[in-house]
């Protein structure tokens, strides 16, 4: 089969080559699945350089999300059929023809979502669902600075946040970005960040702040979030893909009584079993039910996957960039 493979680490995707490897067979209580779609995230980039948390040994294929048909169960996996419709997270492979994982890692697709979109969904509103609900115990009216709205993580806590009740803030340096996530996904206000927020944040919110702020750039706009973050509120710190990972004096959490709040979406889960089961059910009900939309900005083919990538790393994507080894 045809994967992508990161065979050795450093800049520009240097290390990647479309190579043909061999089928992977599943192991007991595994399956595998023919990838239809998998979408281009930001760890994936990470991981190309040795960026990332999860540092692989080389050679590895990245790619987390997917969505495809059951092709072959593995002894004792319980649960599905061959010719089965699903999506699915892996933490590697899913660049590539067909994926092997664990049976408990993959769902339903929801029938209203094609390939691209069910491949857009997994890890971004999972990560949006787990900072939202389980870390910053979102209520209803509360108001929502979400940073980077346009890219896929960002994009999903827009979404997830107005089906949620929330009021939201979608932050973005960029005007035709900012239009494009407007009309879509009618957020009560929008916010170019290029130069500077923290007033236009104050005035939107009658002085007060924002409740929540929704984090995945770190940097100059981390710094700038401290500075209009409501009493009571929680920054919530889901990235860095601005490339500089930001500090806090403490004393400004302990005047201003707010928190600064992690977010490991994947992590949680593993630490949380059943909460990480949770999670992902109220994800699949709500898109089963289309309360959320994800957006696909592109599909690719996989050939095509530095094409994708650079989509990501050039943040011209509105949503997600997904390969598709089916084209």
């Amino acid at each position: 089969m045809r994967a992508l493979q990161v065979q050795a680490l450093g800049p520009d995707y240097a290390g990647c080559r479309l190579a043909e490897v061999d089928r992977p067979e599943p192991g007991p209580g595994e399956v595998r699945v023919r990838v239809r779609a998998a979408s281009v995230n930001f760890p994936d980039l990470l991981m190309t350089r040795g960026e990332y948390q999860l540092k692989p040994s080389l050679p590895f294929t990245p790619g987390l999300d997917f969505s495809g048909e059951v092709d072959a169960l593995g002894p004792g996996a319980q649960g599905w059929r061959v010719g089965d419709l699903v999506v699915g997270g892996a933490r590697l492979g899913a660049f590539a023809e067909y994926v092997v994982v664990e049976a408990a890692a993959i769902g339903r697709k929801p029938e209203r979502l094609d390939w691209g979109q069910a491949a857009a969904y997994p890890a971004a509103y999972l990560t949006a669902y787990v900072a939202l609900v389980r870390r910053a115990q979102l209520k209803p009216g509360e108001w929502v600075l979400v940073h980077g709205a346009a890219g896929g993580v960002g994009l999903a806590c827009v979404d997830l946040a107005k089906a949620l009740g929330a009021r939201v803030i979608a932050a973005s340096a960029s005007d035709a970005k900012l239009q494009v996530v407007e009309r879509e996904y009618a957020p009560d206000a929008i916010v170019n960040t290029s130069a500077g927020f923290r007033d236009a944040v104050k005035a939107i919110t009658g002085g007060r702040g924002a409740d929540v702020i929704y984090d995945p750039v770190g940097g100059d706009v981390f710094d700038e979030s401290v500075r209009c973050i409501a009493f009571d509120g929680r920054l919530l710190v889901i990235g860095f893909t601005s490339g500089r990972i930001p500090t806090v004096s403490v004393n400004m959490p302990l005047i201003k009584g707010f928190s600064v709040v992690g977010v490991r979406a994947g992590e949680y889960g593993r630490q949380f079993p059943d909460k990480g089961r949770e999670n992902s059910a109220e994800v699949a009900r709500l898109a089963a039910e289309g309360r959320i939309r994800p957006r696909v900005h592109a599909e690719l083919p996989l050939e095509r996957w530095r094409e994708a990538f650079d989509l990501l790393a050039t943040r011209q994507v509105v949503g997600k960039a997904i390969l598709r080894p089916d084209l």
